[in-house]
């Protein structure tokens, strides 16, 4: 449905809450759970956590609804996320930008639920303006012609890019984006996400764009800019791969990419604006209206050699590696392998040594062998045993990080249990959601396997996040002090924390107030912690 008249922010949020009301009521029902009519998000988060209880877990849900564990995870935090950012709801009530582009990522992950559970037919559709799939298509292009700019910006020698990127992504990368490349330009061979990961990678983005983009009016969805910028481009790269996929976008990926395109390409605008670049997003909106139709359609030939761009943007390039490093569990099956041989060559030979001694004996004895006398080797019980690899197997839960990180999220014991028990890795970073959520079970289990913990330096960022809950209101309790101790008590981590609550004491004395009070206040309880 279009209409040529652009709808307010209240209107748009009207209509995404109208379609999260009637979607509730349907998967509910679902769930065993009868309502004639939908709440706010909080009250569905409620009664999605007293299906869960009634059904028997996490587990079961997943199966009535057709997603996996990391589908579950992602609709359940984007819906936690959606009733922290609106707590209460009125219509006709003020609306921030990103109160809609919460409701609207939300509307989006129903999409994705109806999809994947045929039983669901609860209607998405959102009003958009005539034209919007032009449109569309124009602000993609856009922002793919606007991050290339950018990054050449960064890197203007195409030598020292490319070294720069062997470095960061490794030379087998670079010679296939050479090959699928034109006119010998690497960037042009990248895949959305790669691009995208060099903008919003920790190192490129404090060192490059920061300057950009730490604009407080936008960006602002998370607690920082760079984090923000991660997910919207994550949600464009799947909208992206709708295009590529030749399917029409649907009118909420249109309303998403209207909300996105300005948070992203405003900053560089200004800049622009005020001579700080010469990076010009409308002069680069205009170019890629020009030629539209053959642009995607090279862009589906480039999608096909490339395999596909189904990569999450992550916030952290991984380093190029010689050879592939071998896991925990290949490590635990080549150990078992040399020790069950070892054992076999042992057997072997007692059975070698059996028969030849028994041989001896019948030559001299003429009474036969009785049963009592022949050798046998006992099967050990432990086989008989389900061991946690097996015990996930058999829950359908797939070996995996994503997995292993959706159970933290959840406060699934059970579950982050097996995955530690099998020697399964954690980092630090994977806590903020159960810290957020209160959610000590699973927190005081992770500590009992502080040494699977193997996140490289995570201290800055737990702190920093830590401050910021607790000038929201989080209180420094048992856990986040546990956690504190347990892996931030390190010299630098303290002499650095000292430095944060000198320069907090100090901002507090210079301009006294309730804010500069709470954050002196916040840096002190932290390094009181870890000192």
């Amino acid at each position: 449905m279009t209409r040529n008249a652009p709808l307010s922010l209240s209107e748009q949020f009207d209509e995404c809450v109208g379609v999260i009301r009637l979607a509730s009521t349907e998967i509910l029902l679902l769930l065993n759970a009868h309502f004639e009519e939908g709440k706010d998000p909080r009250w569905f988060l409620e009664q999605l956590d007293i299906a869960r209880l009634s059904l028997g877990g996490w587990g079961a849900v997943a199966k009535r609804l057709k997603l996996n564990d990391a589908e579950l995870t992602q609709f359940t935090l984007q819906l936690r996320h959606l009733q922290q950012v609106v707590p209460h709801f009125e219509k006709g009530q003020n609306v921030s930008e990103n109160q809609l582009i919460a409701a609207l990522r939300f509307v989006r992950a129903l999409e994705h639920l109806r999809m994947k559970q045929p039983l669901l037919t609860y209607n998405t559709t959102l009003h958009v303006k005539s034209g919007g799939q032009e449109q569309g298509l124009t602000q993609l292009r856009a922002l793919e012609l606007m991050m290339k700019s950018l990054i050449n910006h960064a890197w203007p020698e195409n030598l020292r890019l490319r070294n720069h990127l062997k470095t960061r992504f490794g030379a087998d990368n670079v010679r296939r984006w050479l090959k699928i490349g034109e006119d010998d330009d690497v960037l042009s061979g990248m895949k959305f996400s790669e691009l995208a990961s060099l903008l919003v990678d920790r190192k490129e983005f404090s060192q490059h764009y920061a300057r950009l983009f730490n604009d407080t009016a936008v960006l602002n969805l998370f607690l920082e800019p760079r984090k923000t910028l991660q997910t919207f481009l994550d949600d464009i790269r799947q909208i992206r791969s709708t295009v590529v996929a030749g399917q029409p976008l649907t009118s909420n990926q249109l309303t998403l990419l209207d909300n996105y395109y300005p948070q992203i390409t405003g900053p560089v605008q200004r800049a622009w604006e005020e001579g700080r670049i010469t990076i010009n997003p409308a002069g680069l909106m205009k170019e890629a209206g020009n030629g539209l139709e053959a642009f995607w359609e090279h862009a589906r030939t480039k999608d096909r050699a490339a395999g596909g761009d189904a990569m999450q943007i992550r916030g952290d390039i991984e380093k190029p590696e010689k050879r592939a490093a071998r896991t925990r569990e290949q490590r635990e099956q080549m150990l078992s392998k040399i020790l069950w041989g070892a054992v076999g060559v042992v057997v072997l030979m007692m059975a070698v040594g059996a028969f030849f001694m028994f041989s001896d004996a019948s030559l001299t004895s003429s009474a036969p062998l009785g049963r009592e006398s022949r050798i046998t080797v006992p099967i050990s019980q432990d086989k008989e045993k389900v061991t946690p690899k097996e015990e996930l197997s058999r829950l359908g839960i797939p070996r995996d990080e994503s997995n292993f990180r959706s159970a933290i999220d959840r406060n699934d014991t059970r579950v982050v249990s097996l995955f530690l028990s099998t020697g399964m890795p954690w980092k630090l970073s994977w806590t903020e959601q159960a810290l957020a959520n209160n959610y000590t079970d699973v927190l005081d289990m992770l500590l009992r396997y502080r040494l699977q913990m193997e996140e490289n330096r995570p201290c800055r960022r737990f702190i920093e996040n830590m401050a910021h809950e607790m000038s929201a209101g989080a209180r420094l309790n048992a856990v986040r002090k546990n956690l504190l101790q347990a892996f931030c008590t390190s010299t630098p981590v303290v002499n650095r924390q000292r430095y944060e609550m000198e320069q907090a004491q100090l901002r507090y004395k210079a301009t006294p107030g309730d804010d500069t009070k709470k954050w002196a206040d916040i840096q002190s309880a932290i390094y009181d912690a870890i000192d």
